[in-house]
């Protein structure tokens, strides 16, 4: 599996739809859109873009991005690709293969039969063939430096809701076996308050290009999150990562809801880093240190309040197809 933050031949996003089980109501559905649509344009100036929409959708997707993005019409539950979407690697000769890993809504949180399918589905639209993983697995449980290292969180890809039958051996055969990774390095948790998702690593840790991992740290001693990066720096830092750390935590309001939202949960994408801000007096702060270690590309500060209320960023709604 390639790093994020190489070449891509374009990106992944899915249109939030108008159906019961998506996380947006119907209130926040509008809203939503309109910061999926604000990412979309975003990144097609730079590459390619695909959008997923479900077919009794797709005016109000064209409605909101027009002709910058490639809509492909298939039957969605909610809208975060990276979880449900192709994982792409590459074969030793150069050639792209998609992995698709099996679904399981985030543990069986709800049933999400549609989203369990679309990522072969998205594959074969693009060309690439399939492989068929044997293990429940969301891409935001996983970052890779692109050199043979994934790093996860034993909060979430140990949960007996996702592989119970597996053990921590099973489940690590499996990573190495599809995606062509030497190495895994286990941190104990991510957010605190991602119950949602079990702790999806991608809220605390993305590769850079130089394969430091930034790692997102908590400015508040009595919050239970600046232990657990404490702990993820130590971990990380005892196996030999170079870590770079993202000082504070910002929270903001959505929906009656104090909502983290962690600015390491960016996509990187030719010639950008996407980072979700808040409004927090830190933000230009943030963008700036994460500009300075993806060297020769324009930071986008994008909406990242409505998707922390899904429990994500901009990472969780993207996927990269690389070249």
């Amino acid at each position: 599996m390639p790093a994020e933050s190489a070449p891509h031949r374009r990106t992944l996003l899915a249109w939030p739809p108008d159906v019961p089980q998506c996380i947006f109501t119907p209130d926040q559905l509008e809203p939503a859109r309109a910061v999926y649509a604000e990412i979309a344009r975003a990144i097609a100036g730079h590459e390619p873009v695909t959008l997923v929409v479900r077919p009794d959708d797709v005016a109000s997707a064209t409605d909101r991005v027009g002709d910058a993005v490639d809509i492909v019409m298939l039957e969605i539950d909610d809208a975060w690709i990276r979880d449900d979407g192709p994982i792409v690697v590459k074969t030793p000769d150069g050639d792209l293969r998609a992995v698709h890993f099996r679904f399981n809504a985030w543990g069986d949180k709800q049933v999400h039969d549609a989203d369990a399918r679309v990522g072969a589905a998205i594959a074969r639209h693009l060309g690439l063939p399939v492989d068929e993983a044997p293990i429940v697995l969301e891409g935001g449980s996983i970052a890779v430096d692109g050199r043979g290292t994934l790093v996860t969180t034993e909060r979430c890809l140990l949960n007996p809701n996702r592989n119970p039958a597996c053990s921590r051996t099973d489940i690590e055969r499996a990573l190495r076996s599809f995606l062509g990774v030497d190495r895994i390095v286990w941190l104990a948790d991510a957010i605190a308050e991602d119950d949602g998702t079990d702790g999806h690593v991608d809220n605390v840790v993305a590769f850079t290009p130089s394969g430091a991992a930034l790692v997102q740290g908590c400015d508040d001693p009595a919050n239970p999150n600046a232990a657990i990066a404490a702990d993820n720096i130590a971990r990380l830092g005892a196996a030999g990562v170079e870590v770079i750390e993202v000082p504070v935590l910002p929270y903001a309001d959505f929906d009656g809801r104090r909502l983290p939202v962690p600015y390491v949960n960016l996509y990187p994408g030719n010639g950008f880093v996407a980072v979700p801000v808040s409004g927090h007096a830190f933000d230009h702060e943030a963008c700036r240190l994460v500009g300075a270690h993806y060297p020769g590309r324009t930071v986008i500060p994008v909406p990242g309040v409505v998707l922390a209320y899904g429990g994500g960023g901009v990472h969780c709604i993207t996927q990269q197809v690389p070249q």
